[in-house]
């Protein structure tokens, strides 16, 4: 469900939670995300709750040594808003590290003003590549997810289990572009070919009837769907009544989040295929980590892998302050990612894992696929993992990613 309350939040509003007056300096984590938009779900409020559930256990786990605050506001997805936001935060305000900022456009603002800045940015809901690419920080550690892991982690398995003929559905804009071209690239180094594709405008499109009629035309085993959000709704619904997975066609979309799973139903997205790097049941961990967020306030029913990423990034971020002290960490975003790339990762969400020199947190990723109403056991039994893909398999090799941290 949207979070239509927080639509009234203008651009710089901001709110504060966690230790007010206080003698001990206090690290000050400013999340910057979409509380009224279309990315409100699966990220939005329950960021803010995922965060500041990890500097609640942060500084539990401290003894009260650690003093944590948490400020946090709408950027309303646009990339100028988000760098005024930052510079205000970081020039103005005492904030060490910023954490989320959707939006890739948004992200990549934020990242260069963190690296000017000499602070942190934890970027746990942006998807592009670029941040471990030609635009990786030493003041940025890309947490969740990205374009390349997403196509990757999709395409390859499915082409080895025989979906080896491909038509796309592509949002006509950059994103649609770069994930049809990254998945038409997995595709055919796995062996299979792609036999078309559809381009839609974006983001003008409410009715997907012509393209899902191509794609049924094309006869191709997988119909990947290039696009997010809404018009990703729109098309699964769609396509649902159209029967294409009822007559054979198996359907991918390349970029699905668990609240848009809820959101569809599973009448709709039964058989659907995505790519994954968070699930909440699927091991004792990650069911204990749900269980906590649902104590706190305004997050979807079920966590998305931003909301998980939020609350692991933070954590280990304030381990590294712990272990370095805050004063140091306060004084240098450099040396703070450093000292985070230096500690292995380890949390409910994604388990023992680890920073790679050119800031992509490195953890497995899944393949799943939506479950019928008959295999669900209830609210929240959604999907079911048909692959695991190991960390160093699920992300792009260090070698390729033209990061100029990295020397050759």
């Amino acid at each position: 469900m949207r979070i239509a309350r927080r639509a009234a939040l203008a651009a710089a509003a901001s709110f504060t939670v966690g230790a007010r007056a206080q003698t001990t300096p206090a690290i000050k984590l400013g999340v910057m995300t979409d509380l009224s938009g279309p990315f409100a779900d699966i990220a939005g409020p329950g960021v803010i709750t995922a965060t500041k559930l990890a500097a609640q256990e942060a500084m539990a786990a401290s003894g009260g040594a650690l003093k944590v605050e948490v400020i946090a506001a709408d950027h309303q997805n646009k990339a100028d808003i988000a760098a005024n936001l930052a510079r205000q935060w970081l020039d103005r305000d005492g904030v060490d590290a910023l954490i989320d900022v959707t939006g890739s456009s948004a992200a990549l603002a934020a990242n260069g003003i963190a690296r000017e800045k000499n602070k942190v940015y934890l970027a746990t809901a942006p998807g592009t590549s670029e941040l471990t690419g030609a635009q990786c920080s030493p003041n940025t550690v890309h947490w969740v997810y990205d374009t390349w892991m997403l196509a990757n982690a999709t395409c390859r398995p499915i082409v080895a289990s025989g979906g080896d003929t491909w038509f796309f559905i592509t949002a006509d804009y950059a994103f649609g572009h770069a994930m049809e071209a990254d998945g038409s690239s997995f595709i055919e180094r796995a062996g299979g070919k792609v036999l078309g594709s559809a381009r839609y405008p974006f983001p003008a499109t409410t009715d997907f009837s012509a393209f899902l009629l191509r794609a049924q035309a094309s006869k191709a085993k997988v119909v990947g769907l290039a696009n997010a959000g809404t018009d990703l709704i729109t098309c699964v619904k769609q396509a649902s009544e159209f029967g294409l997975v009822k007559r054979g066609q198996r359907l991918a979309a390349l970029n699905l989040f668990a609240s848009e799973i809820v959101a569809l139903g599973l009448n709709a997205s039964q058989g659907l295929l995505c790519a994954e790097v968070f699930y909440w049941d699927e091991n004792d961990r990650t069911r204990a980590f749900t269980a906590r967020l649902k104590e706190g306030q305004g997050f979807a029913p079920i966590p998305t892998r931003v909301h998980a990423g939020s609350y692991a990034a933070t954590l280990h971020y304030l381990k590294a302050v712990q272990a370095m002290g805050v004063a140091a960490a306060k004084a240098s975003g450099v040396d703070a990612v450093q000292r985070m790339k230096a500690m292995p990762t380890d949390d409910d969400c994604f388990g023992r894992g680890s920073i790679r020199a050119d800031g992509r947190k490195l953890h497995p990723a899944f393949l799943l696929q939506v479950k019928t109403p008959e295999e669900s056991r209830g609210p929240g039994d959604i999907c079911k993992i048909i692959q695991t893909i190991p960390a160093e398999q699920a992300f792009r090799p260090l070698a390729e990613g033209g990061c100029p941290l990295i020397k050759t």
